[in-house]
């Protein structure tokens, strides 16, 4: 387990649930669902695009919901800026930019008490995929690169795969909050290529654990929420 001192977080709030559904008859069922075993929701591109993001943010806030909006916001530095304003004025706990130091510092300006997270390198992306890209460093060097410049302009935290949280308490300071997607409960047969259990990420050092699949496709999501649940307070109790 890492030497690093867990931030003051709620239990229950740890679990960010990520709500990666297309329209809000899905969304709204699943929330249903969940009922009191998540009160954290990840909003991402494709509900976005659902025309019906702002509607379901409302709703989820007036229930006592956080909200993270993860759209990986990739802009010129004024058009990020007021992109986050816009945010901000939805009372949006959390979101993410994944651009460089202009486009940070942009959104910080505009965060108005929001937290700003900076993605450091995808969970979907492994040493292949960073060659293809350019990158000529190992991804743990990258992370950390982009956590200590994140936290330097004024980010709240970063996400990062759980593979690189032992790397940030090390090297970055406690101050940086550091969330964690690609959990899995059981071995990781999708996409993620660098992911780990929410035990380990949160021994590693990480702050929240972001879980999509492993709970939207559970044959009972709920009861698959509340194992989770289950799962944090042991650890932290």
């Amino acid at each position: 387990m890492t030497s690093h001192t867990p931030k003051p977080i709620p239990n229950h709030e740890r679990l960010i649930f990520a709500l990666d559904v297309p329209d809000l008859d899905q969304a709204q069922q699943l929330v249903h669902t969940l009922g009191d075993s998540v009160s954290f929701y990840k909003l991402g591109l494709e509900f976005f695009l659902s025309g019906h993001y702002f509607e379901l943010a409302d709703t989820l806030k007036a229930q006592g919901k956080k909200i993270f909006a993860d759209l990986k916001l990739f802009d010129i530095p004024p058009t990020v800026g007021r992109a986050v304003a816009q945010l901000a004025r939805r009372d949006v706990d959390f979101v993410t930019v994944h651009g460089n130091d202009a486009m940070l510092k942009a959104a910080v300006d505009h965060a108005q008490g929001m937290g700003v997270l900076a993605v450091t390198a995808l969970t979907s992306l492994d040493r292949g995929d960073l060659d293809d890209l350019g990158f000529d460093c190992d991804i743990e060097a990258l992370v950390l690169s982009r956590a200590k410049r994140a936290l330097e302009i004024g980010c709240r935290g970063v996400i990062s795969s759980g593979l690189e949280v032992s790397a940030l308490r090390a090297h970055v300071s406690d101050a940086l909050t550091v969330i964690c997607p690609g959990i899995r409960p059981v071995d990781n047969v999708d996409d993620q290529k660098r992911t780990m259990t929410a035990t380990e990420a949160f021994s590693a050092g990480a702050d929240y654990i972001v879980v999509g699949r492993p709970i939207r496709d559970a044959a009972d999501p709920r009861q698959a929420a509340e194992s989770l649940q289950s799962e944090i307070d042991l650890f932290f109790n």
